[in-house]
This record gives C-alpha cells, sequence and structure tokens, in this order.
C-alpha cells in the first residue's frame, strides 16, 4: 500500500505542476513579454476561469500528504517553513492581482497589479522548482553537528542560504547554486508552458511572437537539463540505479525527451494544442523520471547518521490506508467529473470570455 500511496502522492503533484504550471508561465508571460492592454486582457481570460481551481490540487496534495505520509508532512511543513510561508504569500498576492485588477479603472491600479502578477508567478516558479532541488539534493535530517543530532530524526532546520551558497556545505541552505539552477530551469519550462497555453487557448496578437520565443526557450531548457543531470550524478553517487535495475522505467525520460523533440520543432506542426502538449510531456517525464529514481524514498538525509525518509518509515499502518482509500475514491470522482465540465464549458479559444472586465 506504501507503493500505491507514493503514486498517487507524486501523481497529484505532477497534474498540479502541468495544471497550475501554465498559470505561472502566463503570468511570466505576462510579466515580460505583454504590453498592449489586449495582451494583458487575453492572458488573464486564458487562464482566468482555471487557475483557482487548479490550486485544488496543490491542497490536494498536502492533504494526501498529511494522511498518507504524516512524518515526511511534519518533517517538511516545520523544516521547510520559511519558504512554505514565502510561497504562500506569493499565491495570494498572485491572487490579489488578478482578481483586484479590474476593481477600478486606472492605469496606475493596473499597473500595480500586473506587477503582483507577474513578480508573484515567477517567484513561486523559482520557488517550487528550488523545493524540487532540495528534495533531490537533501538534507541535514535530525540537525546533525559533530556526529551528533540535536533534533529527532525526521525534523531539521535549513536556512534560507548558506554562507558559501553551495549544496557541498556541512550546512545546507534552501537556495544553492544547484538549487537556484533547477529554479532557473523551472521557470524557463513553465514559462514555455504557459506561453504553449496562451497560444492555445487564445487568438492574442502575442501568439506570432510566443510560436518564435517556444523554440528558443527550448533549447536552453534542453541545456540546463543536461548541466542538471550532470551535476546530479556527479555529486550524487548512485542517484540512477533504479533506471539500471528496472529497464521498463526508461519509458519515463523516453516520455520526457518526445516532449522536448516537439517543442523543439513545434512550427512545423499547424495545431494551437501541440506545443501545450509537447510541455505537458516534458514536465510529466522529467517529475516522474525524478520521482522513480529516487523511490522509494522522500527526502534524503545529507548525512550518515540518521536515515532518509522513505514510504516506510513516514506512513501509517494498513487499516488506515485501507479506509483513505474508499474515501480517496469518492474525491477523485468528483475532482476529474469537476475538471471535465469545466473544461467542457469553457473549450476552445476564450478571447470572448467575460473574466476580467468587473
Amino acid at each position: 500500500m506504501e507503493t500505491f500511496w507514493f503514486v498517487i502522492l507524486i501523481g497529484t503533484i505532477i497534474i498540479y505542476a502541468i495544471l497550475d504550471g501554465y498559470d505561472f508561465g502566463a503570468g511570466i508571460i505576462h510579466l515580460f513579454f505583454a504590453k498592449k492592454e489586449e495582451d494583458k486582457t487575453a492572458i488573464h481570460k486564458a487562464i482566468g476561469p482555471f487557475w483557482d481551481a487548479n490550486e485544488v490540487w496543490l491542497i490536494a496534495f498536502g492533504g494526501l500528504m498529511f494522511f498518507a505520509f504524516p512524518v515526511l508532512y511534519a518533517s517538511i511543513f516545520s523544516g521547510f517553513y520559511l519558504p512554505l510561508m514565502m510561497i504562500l504569500w506569493m499565491l495570494i498576492f498572485r491572487a490579489l492581482g488578478l482578481e483586484f485588477r479590474g476593481v477600478v479603472h486606472n492605469k496606475l491600479w493596473h499597473a500595480i497589479w500586473d506587477k503582483a502578477f507577474g513578480i508573484a508567478s515567477l517567484l513561486l516558479a523559482l520557488f517550487f522548482g528550488a523545493a524540487l532541488g532540495n528534495v533531490v539534493r537533501g538534507v541535514n535530517l535530525g540537525g546533525v553537528e559533530l556526529a551528533f543530532s540535536k533534533y529527532e530524526s525526521h525534523y531539521f532546520f535549513t536556512p534560507l542560504w548558506n554562507e558559501y551558497f553551495s549544496p557541498l556545505a556541512v550546512h545546507e541552505g534552501i537556495l544553492d547554486w544547484f538549487t537556484v539552477l533547477i529554479g532557473i530551469l523551472a521557470v524557463i519550462t513553465l514559462t514555455i508552458h504557459g506561453a504553449n497555453w496562451i497560444i492555445f487557448k487564445t487568438n492574442s496578437s502575442l501568439n506570432d511572437k510566443l510560436n518564435k520565443l517556444v523554440p528558443k526557450l527550448t533549447v536552453v531548457m534542453g541545456l540546463l537539463t543536461i548541466i542538471t543531470i550532470y551535476l546530479w550524478v556527479s555529486y550524487l553517487e548512485g542517484s540512477f540505479e533504479n533506471l539500471a535495475n528496472y529497464p521498463l522505467l526508461f519509458i519515463f525520460p523516453l516520455i520526457t525527451i518526445t516532449g522536448f523533440n516537439i517543442l523543439l520543432f513545434v512550427n512545423k506542426i499547424n495545431k494551437d494544442w501541440i506545443g501545450f502538449l509537447g510541455s505537458s510531456l516534458f514536465i510529466f517525464g522529467g517529475l516522474s523520471t525524478t520521482a522513480c529514481v529516487m523511490f522509494p524514498v522522500f527526502l534524503p538525509s545529507s548525512n550518515s547518521i540518521n536515515p532518509d525518509l522513505t514510504i516506510y518509515n513516514t506512513g501509517i499502518n494498513e487499516y488506515g490506508y485501507a479506509v483513505g482509500f474508499k474515501w480517496w475514491i469518492i474525491a477523485i470522482i468528483l475532482v476529474v467529473l469537476y475538471f471535465i465540465i469545466q473544461h467542457k464549458v469553457f473549450k476552445g479559444k476564450l478571447d470572448m470570455a467575460d473574466y476580467g472586465h468587473h
């Protein structure tokens, strides 16, 4: 049952990354590329009916972690308390930027909330990417210092950065050159994803510019991905043993490569939805590969005294899993039905939608 709930938990965060990821990307496009009012309005319409529903998957991820792996939940929400609070504030400002902009018809008012929306989206992409970097790199579980643990084995404290800004320092920081690199990769990836969503859902005058931008950013994304994998293999020994032991798992890197190739040659295919499919496949394949490589570990320990947090030492008993499964079935059916109806109502281009005009 632990493996089943691992798959469900990872699946939930991947769905969130794909769905809310295009909202972050649209916000970044809004910040740097949307200069005309009609372009800003088009971006708001592209994500307006969906962004708050997409955040449901983040809430579901937290709820599933609390239910299925409570020790992991306690560890992460205490150790990453500061960055999680920063993420919460960025989510709030993104929502305020979307919803408050149209309340007052004034250029200065619009400019303030446009910046709030764009900067919050950019920082959310960066921080979620850095969070993934922390999970890959590991943390000092137990707060080991001079071979002694300051806390219980599953607790830790990580400052925002360390004095060396290095992942190899004795005391890791949340931000170092490795986690920031993954954060930048996340920003580029979600910018592409958001651009593809805008192209898919609108006839904005930005679309021609975005069509030219996507392949260029895809090259940058590919280079950053290669560098990240190289550093991962170089500094974290045995990282890819699962792929070597279970060749069937190579299907996930192949999905990633397929998505990358679609993005690289998207302009040769005259279908607006193809680009969004490509970026979705890249995100799905990349995060799935990461989960497969790390399994059964959730959070590695950077010291040799306290063990990694895994699906086996952070979960609950079989009875709890069995009861939770029944409620999860009901919840997932309701959520899927809601999303099907929502996307059916708002299918096609959204240029004529009313969202954003209060």
